[in-house]
């Protein structure tokens, strides 16, 4: 399972999302913080990040562990990696999403997420983290790859707090044949075997063909029109 979060990680803003997450695992699920995104922000920035993450899911009944891969060398930790791979539920939280794709890619810690997917636990990333979830996302001065675990898909986190302007000029940066899927503040858009939620406020897509807003619950058959379902 997948999940894209467009802002807000941690805050109590989130906690009605979070609780939903939560319900998609198995009673008492075990959650990992990675700080990855925020690696370059120095080492008090990283602890604050994964403090924050073990606070906020175990106020929601939910085993919480930090796991500091935050460089090259400790996402490829073998100790880290076994961490990642038992684990329910890895939350990527925000920073800079190249820094996060380089700083994963081909990496221990990847390889161990990607098990977590595929025995269906759930990975969720916000912002950065969910940036890189897609075929490509926005950079300079085209997209940069992301990991393709939502095919043909540019995801654009903070969507309600960024100008129209700029969208259509990262519309015009990735191409067209990019769908978007914006997503809004205290919001996520999940993926299961059943399908696409939204949960929380507000997620736009934007295909060759439509341009929709939806908000909380399933998505109807027509807005995934275009869209190619992402791998599990």
């Amino acid at each position: 399972m997948l999940a894209v979060i467009g802002s807000g990680e941690y805050l109590p803003a989130m906690t009605r999302v979070d609780r939903q997450l939560l319900g998609l695992l198995s009673p008492n699920p075990r959650v990992v913080c990675l700080p990855t995104a925020a690696g370059r922000e120095g080492d008090w920035m990283i602890d604050d990040w994964m403090h924050r993450g073990v606070d906020h899911f175990t106020s929601l009944g939910a085993q919480a562990e930090p796991i500091r891969v935050w460089d090259r060398s400790s996402a490829n930790d073998p100790e880290f990696a076994e961490r990642i791979a038992s684990a329910d539920f890895v939350y990527l939280s925000g920073g800079k999403p190249s820094y996060l794709y380089d700083t994963l890619r081909g990496s221990l810690a990847w390889q161990s997420i990607i098990r977590v997917v595929e025995r269906g636990g759930l990975l969720a990333g916000c912002s950065a983290g969910a940036m890189i979830q897609g075929d490509i996302f926005a950079g300079v001065p085209r997209g940069h790859q992301g990991f393709g675990l939502w095919p043909g898909v540019h995801i654009v986190p903070h969507f309600d707090e960024i100008p129209s302007a700029v969208v259509s000029a990262m519309r015009r940066t990735v191409g067209k044949k990019h769908t978007l899927i914006g997503v809004n503040a205290n919001t996520a858009l999940v993926n299961t075997d059943s399908g696409y939620e939204v949960a929380g406020e507000q997620v736009t897509i934007w295909t060759s063909t439509h341009k929709t807003a939806y908000g909380p619950g399933p998505l109807p058959a027509e807005a995934l029109n275009g869209i190619d379902r992402p791998s599990q």
